[in-house]
């Protein structure tokens, strides 16, 4: 049996050395396969949302630095990031006229460009309309010189101790008729918000799918083999959670995926994706291709949002990819989420009503006893 450290910011052994550590991924690690431990790395990173012309960071860690866009600062609790923030405000946001700043950003202590926010210029039209002021600077990072004790050593990575400079970034594409080149400068600054977790719970979020991989049809694993990583699990209320068959994420047991309610089988994990024969689907192969993807990916039983940190351990599981796709942009129900809401949707058949299933509030999911689900793809005039 094992017993870990009593600190509660500690997962390691009760009789460890040393300094207490909250992250401790060889739990796992030791046992598993490479490729699953690939699979449980990737699901740490942010996937990047507008990529390069955003801004955005490609595929590091979760508990990085965030970008906030302006019209969205009115949802954020900015203090949901532990690891910082910048605000990314649009020229045409920014500015009034041609070398006029906007009256809400003058004297404004919450937005100040070169210190929390950056001007993105994502178009030729935006640079010639509201360019850059005079005194302004291209963003860029330094990092700290011990010798000289000051930040003053450009770097085109954010590891270690650094500081952003500057006030602006380009990201402009040659739009194809104006013959004028791109113009890309200054790094990424930072993360799309609503990937964002802190570093103890994107832990605790990777050990959950471990514990998953080890709990799907076929897995060629032995539960006894990782006692440290229950016992974690276990520590922190998320070995025994009724919310893994109550959600559907585990049934029976077994490893589930959420939406469409079938057993997932270990070598699902790592295979590549296929449309076939999957219903209503049949055109999406090519951007699939495009993208590639495993039959298996990370799934969020709550939608990523600005409003709230949704990457947290007991919303996260696996689930098909096409089941995400479908799903979108949605909370996943299960039949006794929506049965609480007493929304029935019935079926007229001549002189027969048939119960087909309940819905959530508004009426986009729909879900049977039997586990069918529908969901609304575009909404009709009111």
């Amino acid at each position: 049996m094992v017993t870990l450290c009593t600190n509660p910011n500690c997962n390691l052994l009760s009789n460890h050395k040393g300094k207490h550590q909250f992250v401790y991924k060889k739990a796992w690690k030791d046992h598993f396969i490479a490729e699953d431990i690939n699979k449980i790395d990737k699901a740490g990173y942010c996937t990047p949302r507008g990529g390069a012309k955003g801004g955005y960071q490609n595929h590091v860690n979760r508990n990085s630095k965030v970008i906030i866009p302006y019209e969205k600062l009115s949802e954020v609790n900015l203090d949901n990031y532990q690891d910082g923030y910048v605000i990314r405000l649009f020229p045409s946001q920014y500015f009034s006229a041609k070398n006029t700043v906007n009256e809400a950003f003058i004297e404004n202590a919450d937005v100040i460009v070169g210190e929390n926010a950056f001007v993105l210029y994502r178009t030729y039209e935006d640079f010639e309309n509201y360019p850059p002021l005079s005194t302004w600077e291209i963003r860029s990072i330094l990092k700290y010189d011990k010798h000289k004790k000051a930040y003053c050593i450009p770097s085109k990575d954010r590891g270690g101790d650094m500081i952003d400079c500057g006030h602006y970034l380009l990201r402009i594409s040659n739009s194809g008729t104006n013959k004028k080149q791109n113009k890309f400068e200054g790094p990424a600054q930072g993360i799309f918000a609503p990937e964002y977790a802190d570093t103890n719970t994107n832990f605790l979020c990777q050990a959950v799918l471990a514990w998953l991989i080890i709990k799907t049809e076929n897995s060629p694993y032995d539960e006894s083999d990782f006692e440290h990583l229950k016992a974690i699990l276990k520590k922190h209320n998320l070995l025994d959670s009724p919310h893994f068959e109550n959600d559907y994420i585990l049934h029976n047991g077994k490893t589930t995926c959420p939406l469409c309610q079938r057993t997932i089988f270990h070598s699902e994990l790592n295979e590549m994706i296929s449309f076939d024969d999957e219903e209503g689907l049949e055109n999406s192969t090519d951007q699939v291709g495009s993208t590639r993807s495993t039959k298996v990916n990370l799934f969020h039983m709550v939608p990523l949002c600005y409003s709230s940190l949704e990457n947290i351990p007991t919303q996260v599981s696996w689930g098909h990819a096409i089941c995400n796709t479908r799903l979108g942009q949605r909370r996943c129900y299960t039949f006794k989420d929506l049965q609480s809401t007493e929304i029935e949707i019935e079926i007229n058949e001549g002189q027969k009503k048939r119960l087909l299933g309940y819905a959530n509030a508004s009426q986009n999911f729909i879900r049977s006893q039997n586990g069918d689900v529908w969901i609304r793809i575009s909404k009709g005039d009111e």
